[in-house]
């Protein structure tokens, strides 16, 4: 029994593929800023260079994907979105 995994739900599917773009940049530049505050408010030069670090890779990953690309759109606001809500997630507790 060969097990084939299974193509995840769009949850766009109603959309046309420039608002996956929109919901794309709106979830970079909000984790952008969130990484940005972290690397101005660290207490250690590491620590702030860590950040800045994960603002870099953010940029360079942001640049990389195509706008028309519908699949990695969709996989990259998802990784942005986890990553939004457990940095806010820490922020308040």
């Amino acid at each position: 029994m060969t097990n084939h995994a299974q193509p995840r739900p769009d949850p766009y599917q109603d959309l046309p593929t420039a608002v996956v773009f929109d919901e794309f940049s709106e979830a970079a530049t909000t984790l952008t800023g969130l990484c940005n505050g972290r690397s101005k408010g660290a207490a250690t030069a590491e620590e702030r260079e860590e950040w800045w670090d994960k603002v870099m890779a953010l940029h360079n990953s942001r640049r990389a994907v195509r706008a028309h690309d519908r699949d990695q759109l969709m996989e990259h606001i998802a990784q942005w979105v986890r990553k939004i809500e457990e940095l806010e997630s820490s922020q308040r507790g």
